[in-house]
């Protein structure tokens, strides 16, 4: 090989390296960006017939079934005395609206400057997230006052996510 074909096999392999790792930088904010299944839709309620809160790690199957959220609208676990005392949630929801941590860990994380927690009764479910990098999902909970559920994209699993305001 000449040195002239050689400076150019480096430098597209460089290119070709640089681009990957730019567009895994970029703050996606939709569902093209996102890496995983993303569900079209929340959970259906389940109504104020309790069942039993689930025993294994809550997910979402392919299908949009939303294994895990079983409990009733009275189940203790998620019982708020002040719910909604931080406002709304206004960033969008479900797969149309895709973000990406940005800090924190399961008592406060952050994104795009919204603030939430996980509720204490899902905390080892969220043992695994990237605090500072994972693709999440908002959705709407259509059984426990004052949660909404943060869908992971890497991870297909969610948990009860209370909202703490703007920051």
């Amino acid at each position: 090989m000449n040195t002239k074909t050689l400076c150019a096999a480096f430098l597209t392999s460089v290119l070709a390296g640089i681009a990957p790792a730019s567009a895994q930088d970029h703050t996606p904010h939709d569902r093209e960006h996102a890496v995983g299944y993303v569900p079209a839709h929340g959970p259906r309620s389940v109504g104020h017939n309790h069942h039993d809160s689930p025993s294994g790690p809550p997910h979402v199957e392919r299908d949009g079934r939303w294994v895990g959220h079983e409990s009733a609208r009275d189940d203790p676990h998620y019982h708020l005395d002040r719910p909604w005392d931080h406002g709304h949630f206004t960033g969008g929801f479900g797969r149309a609206h895709i973000f990406r941590l940005a800090g924190g860990g399961r008592e406060r994380f952050w994104f795009d400057g919204f603030y939430f927690s996980v509720a204490p009764f899902d905390f080892s479910v969220c043992d695994d997230w990237l605090w500072d990098r994972d693709q999440i999902a908002i959705y709407e909970d259509p059984d426990h006052v004052g949660w909404y559920l943060g869908f992971n994209v890497r991870l297909g699993t969610y948990v009860h996510v209370r909202y703490l305001g703007r920051g």
